[in-house]
């Protein structure tokens, strides 16, 4: 696909973690990129499969690193597993593996979180603990409905790799024999959820990010343009025909250009 078709692009879905920044570290040209996109009348959505933390602490992040943010401008998986759970399994309660800011924003939705539940939700859990593997593995055991957030097997830090929530659902997977619905990126309800938000059609958006299975995924999966950035966990030899984005960059700053 010809860069300058870059232009066409009304909104631009924008990963975080190794695509705007790592860590604390804010990555070269993603402010500006920021700027310039909106000064064109473009819209601009952060959205993270990181549901560790809850999108008050990314709009927090986000302001402090210059980018400009407002809860409107920020999407997480979490935020889209509570909404097919608010749609689909109204005032079921859930178990959930997941980290007090994740907590908070299930109560701040009216998602009951319960030991005794017919719904595990697992995620990216910072404070893990076996006790809780426990529950959710007998919970799955005896019927209960088996959710993830999102399937990253890996967060990228500045110091390396970390397990994500695809690496803990896989060790309730190997126990239970069962495998989840997982939401975020790459699945369809992510897709359906932006584009019911900021009300623009799949082949006038782009997902801009560093991963393959995850980022690059939900463009090739729903008709959205596919913007891979070199600046994160996947490398140039990792790509295939199969798996190939519509564009490859270095990394963000490169889409001024054809703004």
């Amino acid at each position: 696909m010809n860069k300058n078709e870059l232009r066409n692009i009304d909104l631009f879905v924008l990963d975080m973690d190794g695509t705007i920044y790592l860590g604390e570290k804010i990555l070269p040209g993603a402010i500006e990129f920021v700027h310039t996109a909106r000064a064109k009348g473009k819209k601009v959505v952060f959205f993270t499969n990181n549901a560790s933390k809850n999108p008050a602490n990314y709009v927090d992040k986000l302001n402090r690193m210059g980018f400009g943010a407002t809860r409107e401008d920020v999407v997480t998986a979490g935020d889209v597993t509570i909404e097919y759970l608010k749609k689909y399994r109204t005032g079921k309660p859930v178990y959930l593996v997941g980290t007090p800011a994740l907590h908070q924003s299930f109560a701040e939705s009216n998602v009951e979180i319960s030991e005794n539940a017919d719904i595990v939700v697992s995620s990216f859990d910072t404070t893990l603990t076996y006790e809780k593997l426990v529950t959710a593995c007998d919970l799955i055991r005896n019927g209960a409905e088996f959710f993830c957030t999102h399937p990253d097997f890996n967060c990228p830090t500045e110091n390396g790799f970390i397990p994500d929530s695809g690496a803990i659902a896989a060790l309730i997977t190997a126990s239970t024999n069962v495998e989840p619905k997982y939401f975020g990126k790459p699945y369809k309800e992510t897709a359906d959820m932006i584009s019911d938000l900021f009300g623009v059609p799949f082949e006038k958006t782009a997902i801009v990010g560093d991963r393959l299975y995850t980022d690059i995924a939900l463009g090739k999966n729903n008709g959205l343009m596919s913007v891979l950035v070199l600046s994160g966990e996947t490398k140039i030899d990792d790509i295939n025909e199969s798996n190939a984005p519509d564009i490859i960059l270095n990394g963000i700053g490169e889409i001024i250009e054809y703004l």
